[in-house]
């Protein structure tokens, strides 16, 4: 009889809350693209960080949210990680002038990239899983290749799709690790009051930020995407993952992440045009087909 703990591996993908927590997710890149054009990508970010704040603060001393003692570092550690590093690198990108679709593909790779990783934290990584590897590279370089002719495609946009890759691997693990389960209002205000001290200086440095946000262009788009940002983005959807990572192991929390790109390109395609030729649609469900073989769980006898 299996006495582990509740996962949302398997037919459980398909329940409400995986499937909600995947759509407000694949938002992110399509509030990105609607945003963006009007603010400089860091400073979008500590704007959207500080709304959250301004929400969490007050809800934290009405409702006397506990302090996570000897949680603070680590939590502010992963909130880099997870904020600063992931949102940073995916925006940073789109601001270059990267696909949305492509974003969401790249950065998609995570439950790969875990996988691959597995060894690090002693875990095994069977025969399918690397083969799941192998196609899932084999995805990402078809649709690379496919795009290779689109402006915006450069080295600079690519590296940092990848290092918000690394950056949200690196966070979901070290969360999962050392600070998996904590009170999500004070917790959530510890990582983003962490990258907000963080980005200010490097954002006042590159996107001459000053107290007055005068390089924001106040337009109903941008005064959309950073609302669904605070509250859809920052709140439901942190919230949400926060508390898959506390529930279950972080290669299943990461294999959610699978469904992402295709909800992407779909969205992305609904509200910006973006399309894909022949060869992108095959390397995006060559990838897709790798990440479900990664995430895939062997049968549990009982």
């Amino acid at each position: 009889m299996s006495t582990h703990a509740p996962s949302i591996s398997g037919s459980s993908w398909l329940s409400p809350v995986p499937l909600f927590f995947v759509f407000l997710w694949s938002t992110g890149f399509i509030v990105a693209k609607l945003g963006l054009p009007y603010a400089p990508p860091l400073t979008f970010l500590i704007v959207r960080c500080l709304g959250v704040l301004a929400v969490l603060l007050p809800l934290m001393l009405l409702w006397r949210a506990p302090w996570p003692r000897g949680q603070v570092l680590h939590l502010a550690l992963s909130g880099l990680l997870l904020q600063a590093g992931y949102l940073g690198g995916v925006w940073a990108a789109i601001k270059l002038g990267m696909p949305a679709g492509l974003t969401a593909l790249i950065v998609g790779m995570q439950p790969i990239l875990t996988a691959a990783a597995a060894p690090l934290i002693g875990e095994r990584v069977r025969p399918i899983q690397w083969l799941g590897l192998l196609l899932g590279l084999s995805g990402v370089a078809l649709v690379v290749y496919a795009k290779l002719g689109l402006a915006g495609l450069s080295p600079a946009a690519l590296g940092l799709c990848v290092f918000a890759l690394l950056s949200i691997t690196a966070g979901t693990m070290y969360q999962r690790r050392f600070c998996p389960r904590f009170d999500l209002r004070s917790g959530t205000a510890i990582q983003f009051g962490a990258t907000v001290l963080v980005l200010a200086p490097i954002a006042v440095w590159l996107e001459d930020l000053d107290p007055a946000f005068s390089s924001i262009t106040w337009s109903a788009d941008f005064i959309i995407a950073w609302l669904w940002s605070v509250f859809a983005l920052s709140i439901g959807a942190i919230f949400l993952l926060f508390k898959l990572i506390g529930r279950s192991q972080a290669t299943e929390v990461t294999s959610l992440m699978y469904l992402t790109p295709p909800t992407t390109a779909i969205m992305a395609w609904l509200l910006f045009g973006e399309a894909f030729n022949a060869l992108g649609l095959a390397g995006m469900a060559v990838a897709v087909t790798g990440v479900a073989f990664v995430v895939r769980k062997p049968k549990e006898t009982t």
